[in-house]
């Protein structure tokens, strides 16, 4: 360990002190939200800022000068940074969500990204689109990937791709591939309608040589026995990576939804309809509306807490966590995105015309809620069948969870 090191783990924060560090940042986000959105970028300052705060270190191994903090820790700084800009928040749940999965590769491949400087960071796309080419060592990786939140901000990317078998009758071998910078070029094709400002532009790739030590299995993941727990031995890195992965995706949604809320009643204390004469803070339907979502929200944040605290607490244990509650948590992380934006568009038909502008407090919120549903793991018809056939009795055909 690095003088470096020692002195940034022997002075770690609080987890109440980087919370409270986030919620000082929501003025200033709110402030470059509107910038970050047209230059499709987080801010190199906000991010900045991020790094100075230690957020970026909360799920980063403690022999690398990370935290290893409660991963609810994690999800309450990512809903505050999401209330002041969902991009925000989206970007720092994916990238700050890395060094999880980075602890999980071999050390030597941990080595090569933080030896030097334990702050890089890692963008990611998961699409299982890449070519793979088996060759001594390792694999050579081609191909183009898309929704590579935060890219400009990375150094090195986490890319997704399917191991041809060696054998006909074997199983596919999922893996993610870790690529240093020098081998990838960022193409900058994002132009979407919400969430502009995460930057998740497309990684191409033309026959990187990769080693086999800079590769994740994903069947690794699923059975939590991973490379990188021979170094990284806390509890904390025993739990299936995709029940983390899942919520990185989700959980800027409860911000985003905080800040929507917070927006409809700052409308709603002053509007006046100019055709109707009715009065907004006394509308019983817009009152209920808002009142839904708040308490709807708070549900979800709810379940949400429970249900990290639950897998911490069975890894703590040193218990092995039941695939039932893998099944129901993951449905639950991937319903909220939707549940999040069916709850704004309630709002928005009773705010009447005033919140129909762009400059509408609202409106960035609602855009970016349902850009957020677009996401794989944000749609519950793609865990839903797991969990139903897991009521069942039926076992998992592709058990990556």
């Amino acid at each position: 360990m690095t003088n470096i090191q020692k002195v940034v783990i022997d002075t770690a924060p609080a987890p109440e002190e980087l919370i409270a560090r986030a919620r000082a940042m929501i003025p200033a986000l709110k402030a470059r939200a509107k910038r970050t959105t047209a230059e499709r970028k987080i801010p190199d300052e906000t991010i900045a800022e991020m790094q100075a705060a230690g957020f970026f270190r909360v799920l980063q191994p403690k022999r690398w000068g990370g935290y290893e903090m409660h991963p609810n820790v994690f999800f309450e700084i990512q809903k505050l940074l999401a209330e002041g800009c969902m991009s925000t928040g989206w970007v720092y749940g994916v990238v700050g969500g890395h060094p999880y999965e980075l602890a999980l590769f071999h050390d030597q491949a941990q080595r090569e990204v933080w030896a030097e400087d334990d702050s890089i960071l890692v963008s990611s796309s998961y699409q299982p689109v890449g070519k793979v080419e088996r060759a001594e060592g390792g694999f050579y990786l081609s191909g183009r990937w898309g929704f590579s939140s935060g890219s400009e901000h990375c150094q090195w990317v986490l890319l997704g791709a399917m191991v041809p078998p060696l054998n006909a009758d074997e199983p596919p071998d999922m893996r993610t591939f870790l690529v240093p910078r020098a081998d990838y070029q960022i193409d900058q094709t994002w132009d979407t309608f919400g969430l502009q400002g995460t930057g998740s532009h497309d990684i191409v790739v033309e026959r990187a040589f990769v080693p086999e030590y800079r590769t994740h299995k994903a069947i690794d993941g699923f059975l939590c026995q991973n490379p990188g727990q021979a170094e990284n031995s806390a509890p904390l890195f025993r739990m299936p990576w995709a029940q983390l992965f899942l919520r990185l995706v989700s959980t800027a949604a409860l911000g985003g939804t905080r800040a929507a809320i917070n927006a409809a009643l700052e409308i709603a204390q002053s509007r006046i309809s100019t055709n109707t004469g009715k009065v907004s803070k006394s509308d019983p339907i817009l009152l209920n509306a808002i009142a839904t979502a708040y308490a709807q929200l708070d549900e979800m944040e709810a379940v949400l807490r429970r249900n990290f605290d639950d897998l911490v607490a069975i890894v703590e244990a040193g218990e092995e966590i039941p695939m039932a509650k893998r099944q129901l948590y993951r449905f639950q992380s991937s319903s909220v995105a939707r549940r999040c934006a069916d709850l704004v568009d309630n709002l928005l038909p009773l705010l009447g015309g005033r919140a129909i502008y762009m400059h509408s407090p609202i409106i960035q919120p609602w855009l970016d809620l349902n850009a957020a549903r677009a996401h794989v793991a944000n749609d519950p018809n793609n865990m839903g069948p797991d969990l139903a056939n897991g009521l069942m009795g039926i076992p998992l055909a592709f058990p990556f969870l």
